[in-house]
């Protein structure tokens, strides 16, 4: 939409504040989608749900490349809005639940990996089609956005249904031979198999293939846990995993992604040949990065990463608004103005994909547990659309109400606000099982202290093995000496 908004103004002949609508409404139609996406996927499985996003995806790409007026692209916006919510609440829900530890930071950040390369992929589409006629450009922009969800909803049925799951449907014995394909070791898989049946309440020794569950664990009294009576574990998952989404938009993200041509623009850049070709390199700054973090995630850790990314994202926020206020007052073309808004904005978008962009998926949905994660994950990608929609559909008023620059510094003092919340609040999570994660929780501002006697607990827990193990060693081997003599 970014590329494809300056023709459709050009071509349907609609205002500012039309435009903007455009652009963020898809926003606001997710949450429903985001909404629904939870608890179909504890009813047909995480498998499915990404088959049914894939064919509402499709259906409103074709409405979007067929549409005549204005109203008829609102029309498919609204259903490529549904397809949205579902994708981006049950990606990260389904491979964290598949991953094994050792990896799920770099798996889980995925989405966002190919959503980048997706931004980089239309930004090029958008450069091509630019050269058809502007009645025919826009409409192919948006319509060649059919032909993925295809491949999506065939690839999907050759991989395996989550693991969780199929555990709260009673299918041990499935989950079990999935776990077995999906886990460093059969030791691990065995663990984690035991780990998923502690936290949906079936008893360890309960080993058949199929079992009978109750209804509770069926997603049923989820909303009550989560809103009406929240342990201070659940509330303090709640805090963090709609926290980071909530800051993760309301840094201005997407007024940058969605406007970056009109960024340019007002920079001093006035061909919409070059503002195109400007845009591609945002989206090629932020595929790069992306790729950088997927390989940090299981390294660094979480914690390291988000707060450097906000740090720098601080950083450009401020040399972009001060740029942009000086291009703003000043009548002469300042070169060295133009460079640095150029400079911010690559600097920006690299530093939220190095960190805030994966992080905040990959913490969120890894952090709720088994029973509240489709609900839970579905809250934050709510409120992630939601402030998404805000921003994208009030920018360009915002940016005239209190002058463009004036916008990146509001966004920069949100920015400022998000480092302090997540430094406070948020508990490092990597290498983490899905299940210890909820002993990290509850303590809300002195998380550290339980990080630290969870830890100790483990280094005990392993020594208190490596005892055991050398005892019996030890035992075994007088039993053979003896047995020779």
């Amino acid at each position: 939409m970014s590329g494809a908004g300056i023709f459709i103004q050009d071509d349907l002949k609609i205002s500012d504040v039309q435009l903007e609508i455009l652009m963020g409404i898809i926003n606001l139609y997710s949450l429903l989608g985001a909404a629904a996406a939870g608890r179909t996927s504890d009813w047909v499985g995480r498998r499915y749900t990404i088959v049914i996003a894939s064919a509402i995806f499709f259906v409103g790409a074709l409405l979007m490349g067929f549409a005549t007026n204005y109203a008829f692209l609102m029309v498919g916006r609204f259903v490529a809005g549904i397809g949205v919510g579902y994708a981006l609440l049950i990606a990260p829900v389904y491979t964290a639940e598949v991953s094994p530890a050792s990896c799920r930071g770099f798996l889980t950040s995925f989405p966002e990996v190919f959503i980048n390369a997706g931004l980089l992929v239309g930004y090029v589409s958008n450069y091509a089609f630019s050269k058809l006629p502007v009645e025919l450009g826009w409409r192919f922009m948006l319509g060649v956005g059919a032909i993925p969800p295809v491949f999506l909803a065939v690839g999907v049925l050759a991989m395996p249904e989550s693991p969780r799951w199929l555990v709260l449907q009673g299918r041990l014995g499935d989950a079990r031979r999935v776990l077995d394909k999906t886990s460093d070791s059969k030791e691990e898989a065995q663990l984690r198999l035991a780990d998923i049946k502690e936290a949906a309440g079936i008893p360890e020794d309960c080993n058949d293939d199929v079992i009978q569950v109750t209804k509770r664990s069926t997603g049923q009294g989820v909303w009550k846990e989560l809103f009406l009576h929240p342990t201070p574990t659940v509330l303090h998952i709640l805090i963090a995993g709609v926290g980071i989404h909530f800051f993760q938009q309301a840094s201005g993200i997407d007024a940058v992604v969605l406007y970056s041509p009109k960024i340019f623009e007002k920079a001093g850049i006035k061909s919409k040949s070059d503002k195109l070709l400007a845009t591609i390199a945002v989206g090629f700054s932020k595929t790069i990065f992306i790729l950088v973090s997927t390989f940090l995630l299981d390294r660094v850790g979480r914690r390291p990463l988000l707060l450097s990314s906000v740090g720098g994202m601080i950083v450009s926020l401020g040399g972009l608004g001060i740029s942009l206020m000086i291009i703003d007052h000043t009548e002469q073309r300042l070169t060295w103005a133009i460079a640095l808004a150029i400079l911010a904005t690559l600097s920006f978008v690299a530093c939220f994909s190095i960190g805030m962009g994966p992080i905040a998926w990959v913490y969120s949905s890894e952090i709720f547990p088994l029973r509240l994660r489709a609900q839970g994950t579905s809250m934050g990608t709510g409120m992630n659309r939601l402030i998404s929609g805000t921003i994208s559909m009030t920018f360009l008023s915002l940016s005239k109400a209190m002058t463009i620059g004036g916008a990146f510094f509001l966004f920069m003092g949100v920015a400022m606000i998000s480092w302090v919340f997540f430094f406070t609040l948020l508990p490092e999570t990597q290498g983490k099982t899905l299940e210890e994660m909820q002993v990290l929780f509850g303590t809300f501002f002195k998380w550290r202290s339980t990080a630290r006697e969870l830890e100790k607990k483990k280094r005990l827990n392993n020594e208190g093995k490596r005892k055991a193990q050398a005892q019996a060693q030890a035992q075994a081997q007088v039993e053979l000496t003896n047995t020779e003599h």
